[in-house]
């Protein structure tokens, strides 16, 4: 059911009209990822469908010109995370600028990663009068240009195209590997490395880490109690950046290519903190992506503890993350390895929960129960009719629910009746999605 999103990244200097063509693209042809209730967010990226291939759009970042020299260091950044992160690239230059010694220093940086690349000239309003410059960026040796006009929106079926030629075919065998695959994600120095380096050596199985070849993660694999377990660290790179905003926004990056590639996502949270922003919006992250969710509070052997303690910490804890009210909640210390095998136990729940199915009718006996239990809203004298639920897709559990009225069905009582299910069935880490279908009964 999961397969893995292609990463689609964009990349080029400034000027050239890189966050124009993402909110293009972004507003035309991808579903937005809507902001989780509490967590704010720079649109980094957003989810696209283009000819049934779906895929993340992510915007490397914006490049201050400042000098030269900078552009230049800031440019070869964005080909590195770009390169490490993503199946495709989109390298966006100018017409009317013409070719730039930038262009040329990162067109080779792509060149020799052997990533597919998809060059864009972009800015060609008008074919008759910038058609030929566009032959000029032929000498960047990356391939054929693709013009474009971001701000007129020409060329964009062309380009996206090209991104999708480019897409790996799901093969079998990516399927078959049904290992978990769980990431560890959260701000740096939370201990996330320290929590896999103490599971590596509990369990003296220590596989060669395959530093991310394709992408910006180690892949760690460790078997436990006779099951293979795959661990992806979004430690993988370090920046040399000192700009802090930038590094925020390459570790976003990372986790959002880290949690695409898993079934389960631990949040790792440092105690003697708390909750950061950061933290809510790696969090929403993976509420976002409907992954299993538990958070993972390290670092608690140094905390002053009494018998209340955990109890009023997950309380707090449970305040900030709202949003997931289905997380699952461990404490634990890399340090001295206090309950980091719960780990296992915990995502083997979750990984169970993402995969259970509910008989319709059971589910619709849920449904007529909770609809007896709270009257259905209303609409100047229009009142919601729920006929009939069903479950169509695992990972996560995903509902269709046939109504008379699709306005009628408030975000509360999707999740009035998201809880009643969950009062039955539990669903502990894992996000239900509710799809809500309109069926015409016959009286209108």
């Amino acid at each position: 059911m999961s397969k893995k999103k292609p990463i689609v990244a964009v990349v080029g200097r400034p000027n050239v009209g890189k966050s124009t063509l993402f909110n293009v693209l972004a507003g035309e042809m991808i579903s937005i990822v809507k902001d989780t209730p509490g967590v704010t967010r720079d649109r980094i990226y957003a989810d696209g469908t283009w000819l049934d291939k779906s895929f993340t759009l992510i915007d490397t970042g914006g490049i201050e010109p400042d000098s030269k020299d900078i552009i230049l260091a800031q440019m070869r950044e964005q080909a590195e995370i770009a390169i490490a992160t993503a199946d495709v690239i989109i390298f966006i230059v100018d017409v009317r600028q013409g070719m730039t010694d930038s262009d040329s220093k990162v067109a080779d940086m792509l060149r020799k990663s052997r990533k597919p690349v998809v060059l864009a000239v972009n800015k060609v309003d008008s074919f008759a009068k910038f058609g030929n410059d566009v032959y000029e960026f032929y000498n960047l040796g990356i391939g054929d240009p693709v013009p474009i006009s971001a701000t007129s929106r020409l060329g964009l079926g062309e380009l996206l195209d090209a991104v999708i030629a480019h897409f790996p075919e799901q093969d079998g065998e990516e399927e078959e590997d049904d290992r978990p695959r769980i990431a560890i994600v959260g701000k740096p120095n939370v201990g996330k490395s320290s929590i896999i380096n103490k599971l590596l050596g509990e369990n003296r199985v220590i596989v060669s880490d395959v530093a991310g070849t394709t992408r910006d993660a180690v892949d760690t694999e460790i078997v436990h109690n006779g099951t293979e377990y795959v661990f992806i660290d979004t430690a993988g790179l370090r920046r040399k950046s000192k700009i802090k905003e930038e590094l925020e926004r390459y570790s976003i990056i990372r986790t959002v290519t880290a949690v695409e590639r898993a079934d389960v996502v631990l949040v790792v949270i440092d105690a003697s903190e708390g909750v950061t922003e950061q933290d809510a919006k790696i969090a929403g992250i993976a509420h976002d992506r409907g992954k299993g969710i538990i958070v993972v509070v390290n670092k608690w052997d140094a905390i002053e503890k009494n018998d209340k303690t955990i109890y009023e910490y997950t309380n707090k804890i449970k305040t900030i993350l709202s949003f997931i009210p289905y997380a699952e909640y461990v404490f634990v210390s890399a340090q001295t390895g206090q309950r980091l095998n719960k780990l296992y136990d915990l995502i083997d729940m979750v990984r169970e929960n993402q995969t259970m199915r509910i008989q319709t009718g059971v589910l619709n006996e849920i449904m007529t129960e909770a609809v007896a239990l709270q009257q259905p809203p209303s609409d100047k004298g229009k009142r919601l009719k729920l006929y009939y639920m069903t479950q169509v897709a695992v990972k996560p559990p995903t509902f269709v629910v046939f109504v008379n009225d699709k306005e009628l069905m408030h975000f509360s009582y999707t999740r009035y009746l998201e809880n009643r299910i969950r009062d039955a069935f539990g669903f502990r880490g894992t996000a239900l999605k509710f799809i809500i279908r309109e069926r015409k009964g016959k009286e209108q």
